[in-house]
């Protein structure tokens, strides 16, 4: 293959007009993404230069080997949760082995993304439904909040989960440092206040809508930049005991990998499959709805590539997992990025700060960085879902609320879990409870339509019910019991047409229900009949000992069987039915 070939297509095409925007964007995400590398590395209990590490080479992988034209990659709040999660249990935070651990996750989590890409499994993006999804990370951002309080006011003690984080807080509240809490809530009211208001008092002076809203993005920047200077000014690391980033080493990152072990891939194959799952799903959505912005698409099996790709990259640059982050994403598109070149742009200016100005960053209060991280994940946390949800389908909002709560409970990976099987568990049992109506003909037409919605012509004798769902293992026998009830209802019943427009797929039980149904009717003199049969289902189900039964029985439409039935039948007249 030829250099030309390997190009990703947006290179190949790009146009000379797209250089300012992409050289833009990539200048203020930079600036954006600085402090939320050095927030996300000390939220999954790493160093912070590897918050640095991990914001290099995953946009350059990216940027060669994904579809969206905007998203911006690197460390975000869940997946930086979900490390720390795997890997406290495992080594002590910020240890070399510790490290080594993050390295490993997201080997793991590129290789699996990678290889989900290559089998065309884009399609997993939907597995999780948007209410699952808004549970886990809505808990997710609970969590973070919660974790990030002791910081925020200068305390320390360990803690794991929400409740022992909050009694722990409660009992070592007395302790708190003062300059640190008025340094870090300082910064939250101020980051609070410049979301909510600060574009409108721009906009007010005279500012564009457009510089107004990337001038509130990096109100974080300018909290560290103040904050910092507060520090480095009065001393107050040293007079005042306030905890600070300190020394980061300066230089880029070796490439490599460290020695890996057998036992810690076991250990690390779920957690590095679940951050894969998530990282995946919440990349692909912030991708889709900025695509759909410029009339773009998104391909799902080329974003498993290309998030893949980012995280291996991160890995041997000595970085953690990584994903599409929505805040970043946001600016970066309002920035007038183009192309992906604009997160190459943003990679070589890190590799600039990486290389030589990493001292800049010594006097960093650690409390400015867990405002960064609280303010950030509140904006994640979602009601409106569960407001549409509990009036609009409880089973939804529901599963919401169990995973929300799974998360707080029991731990990010066990939310996750309960989130999946919450989506399976709605899913089965929303077609295991398929919908079935009684039909009529509506009068003087060929439409056909439920008897309790609608006055329609019926037949004595005759059971037309539509069946809204396929037939398998798991409602096969609730929708035999229902014939059994209507034959009950309608003891002069003489004929059952199933109207199986709807249905998609006949399982084994299935045909077995059915063929055994046809058996049963033939035997008390009641006629089985199918009527609007899709493609496949009959290709199949001619192939059948039922397929042979029901020869000639069959109908391409429900008008041919109702008039098949009324030729049959000449003295029966047509009743009204009452709605």
């Amino acid at each position: 293959m030829s250099l030309a070939l390997s190009l990703p297509a947006w290179l190949k095409t790009y146009q000379s007009q797209f250089i300012a925007g992409d050289i833009t964007a990539g200048l203020i995400v930079t600036v954006m993404l600085i402090p939320q590398s050095l927030a996300y590395a000390m939220l999954a209990g790493l160093p912070p230069e590897i918050g640095l590490y991990a914001s290099l080479l995953p946009m350059v992988a990216y940027a060669l080997f994904g579809s969206s034209m905007t998203l911006a990659v690197g460390p975000v709040a869940v997946s930086s949760l979900m490390t720390a999660s795997a890997l406290m249990p495992l080594a002590a935070q910020g240890s070399a082995d510790y490290i080594s651990l993050s390295i490993l996750l997201a080997l793991l989590s590129g290789l699996m993304l990678l290889v989900a890409g290559f089998l065309r499994l884009g399609f997993l993006a939907w597995f999780l439904s948007h209410p699952v999804i808004s549970g886990f990370i809505s808990g997710s951002a609970v969590l973070i909040a919660i974790g990030q309080l002791k910081y925020l006011l200068g305390l320390q003690f360990s803690s794991s989960g929400v409740l022992s984080s909050l009694k722990n807080l409660a009992q070592h509240l007395h302790e708190t440092n003062t300059t640190t809490a008025l340094l870090g809530l300082s910064a939250v009211v101020f980051l609070l206040f410049a979301r909510k208001y600060l574009g409108v008092l721009l906009k007010q002076i005279g500012i564009s809508a457009k510089s107004s809203d990337l001038l509130t993005k990096l109100a974080p920047m300018a909290v560290v930049i103040i904050s910092t200077a507060l520090v480095a000014i009065y001393g107050l690391d040293q007079t005042d005991k306030v905890s600070i980033v300190g020394s980061i080493p300066a230089g880029l990152p070796s490439i490599g990998l460290p020695s890996i072990q057998w036992d810690q891939i076991n250990m690390l194959l779920l957690p590095a499959l679940l951050i894969s799952l998530v990282g995946f799903v919440e990349s692909v959505s912030v991708g889709q709805s900025l695509a759909l912005k410029r009339g773009q698409r998104i391909n799902p099996n080329s974003e498993l590539v290309g998030i893949g790709a980012a995280n291996i990259a991160s890995a041997i640059s000595g970085g953690f997992p990584v994903t599409g982050g929505f805040a970043r994403s946001v600016v970066n598109f309002s920035a007038g990025a183009q192309t992906p070149a604009a997160g190459i742009v943003s990679a070589v200016l890190m590799a600039i700060v990486i290389a030589g100005l990493t001292e800049w960053f010594y006097y960093l209060p650690q409390a400015v960085l867990s405002a960064t991280i609280i303010v950030a994940v509140i904006g994640l946390i979602d009601t409106q879902t569960l407001k549409e949800a509990w009036h609009y389908d409880k089973a939804d909002a529901i599963a919401l609320l169990l995973t929300f709560a799974g998360v707080i409970v029991f731990g990010v990976e066990e939310g996750i879990v309960i989130g999946v099987a919450m989506s399976l568990a709605v899913l089965v049992w929303r077609s295991s409870h398929p919908h079935m109506a009684l039909v009529g003909r509506v009068p003087g037409t060929e439409h056909f339509r439920n008897v309790e919605r609608h006055q329609v012509d019926v037949f004595p004798g005759l059971i037309a019910l539509r069946i809204d769902e396929s037939i398998y293992f798991a409602n096969s026998q609730l929708i035999a019991e229902k014939i059994e009830g209507l034959l009950s209802e309608h003891p002069s019943t003489n004929c059952v047409l199933l109207i199986l427009s709807a249905v998609n797929q006949l399982d084994t039980t299935a045909l077995g229900m059915l063929t055994e149904l046809e058996k049963t009717l033939t035997a008390r003199s009641i006629t089985l009949q199918f009527a609007e049969i899709k493609g496949p289902v009959q290709d199949r189900l001619q192939q059948t000992d039922l397929g042979e039964r029901m020869q000639n029985r069959i109908f391409l439409s429900t008008q041919q069987a109702f008039l098949d039935y009324q030729a049959k039948n000449p003295s029966l007249k047509i009743t009204m039915s009452k709605r």
